[in-house]
């Protein structure tokens, strides 16, 4: 493999890890987000408080985004196994 093909095969993974982690990150960010708030407004600062709500929303949207996740994966193994079917090309 050359140099623009490894940048290409590379390129295509961190685009594939940025779409397969998102929609986790952004609701542990939102959900993060508001019991912060939550917590602000009430003046209660329960350290615990963010942890469960945080786990149980990331476990709910990884349940509801796993096909999406599945698939940017599959396809990714498929152009990774195209490319090394094809000599690297």
């Amino acid at each position: 493999m050359t140099g623009p093909e490894v940048l290409d095969v590379a390129r295509d993974a961190i685009l594939t890890l940025v779409l397969v982690a998102s929609p986790l990150m952004l609701i542990g960010l939102a959900v993060g987000v508001t019991i912060s708030l939550f917590q602000a407004l009430t003046q209660i600062q329960e350290m615990t408080l963010v942890f469960v709500p945080k786990i149980l929303a990331i476990f709910v949207a990884m349940l509801i985004a796993l096909p999406f996740m599945a698939d940017s994966l599959q396809g990714h193994m498929m152009r990774i196994s195209a490319r090394i079917v094809n000599g690297g090309g």
